[in-house]
């Protein structure tokens, strides 16, 4: 499954997406599943299979890290080999490493529990939610990071619209750069909106660098360039 940072992990090929959902096969733990994807070939890997080695890296990682900076944890858990360019991993690396921050800022919270629960949660946001249900899952990372440190639940007040008010912030910054979609692109937004949230809500203040430079485009085909807040203005895709 390594190697193939953008496209089918089995063989590399590019992947289609159909308008309605089909019943396909994962090609690595042989269950049945309901599908709008699948690559020109016909191989189809269902989100837990794609995400389980990823999201061991992101959990591992955090559980080790002492770093403030979500962007730059983000950014060192993307470099490793089973964080692709888009997936749904990322659905809880968000939520992780501003949970990590958070705590190592001084925020209050039972810190291995929390990271569970925002494992938990985020396996269930299924890959393509952005462009299918038109929330992406980035956003929601950030919102269950609010839900999980303010012990939010569907019967809470402030702690329940704080959650919705957090997506709702990371949804608008990721809206207004357009698409397609972009896993890292999306994921860095969320960040960016989450930590402005956090220090003006509960008076924690993450770590954020001064500027942040995409290293992956050259692993995205759909690269939007310089519409990208995160690509150098003198270059097209390259960073």
């Amino acid at each position: 499954m390594r190697g193939h940072k953008n496209d089918c992990l089995v063989c590399g090929k590019p992947l289609h997406y159909f308008e309605v959902p089909k019943e396909l096969e994962c090609v690595f733990c042989h269950k049945t599943f309901l599908s709008q994807t699948a690559c020109e070939d016909g191989h189809y890997v269902c989100d837990a299979c794609h995400s389980a080695q990823g999201i061991q890296t992101i959990r591992d990682y955090c559980l080790s890290s002492a770093s403030c900076d979500p962007i730059a944890m983000a950014v060192d858990i993307m470099k490793t080999p089973y964080i692709y360019m888009h997936g749904p991993e990322h659905h809880v690396l968000v939520g992780a490493v501003l949970l990590t921050a958070y705590k190592n800022s001084g925020g209050k919270v039972n810190f291995a529990d929390a990271l569970e629960e925002i494992t938990a949660r985020g396996r269930e946001i299924p890959g393509g939610a952005c462009g299918f249900w038109g929330v992406c899952g980035a956003a929601v990372s950030a919102g269950i990071y609010v839900s999980v440190i303010t012990e939010a639940t569907p019967l809470t007040n402030d702690s329940w619209a704080l959650s919705n008010q957090m997506t709702s912030e990371a949804l608008a910054a990721i809206a207004s750069v357009g698409g397609p979609r972009c896993c890292k692109r999306d994921s860095f937004l969320a960040i960016e909106a989450a930590a402005a949230f956090t220090s003006c809500h509960f008076d924690v203040n993450l770590s954020m660098p001064e500027q942040i430079i995409c290293q992956f485009a050259r692993f995205n085909h759909e690269c939007i360039g310089r519409r990208c807040p995160y690509i150098p203005r003198t270059r097209k895709k390259e960073a």
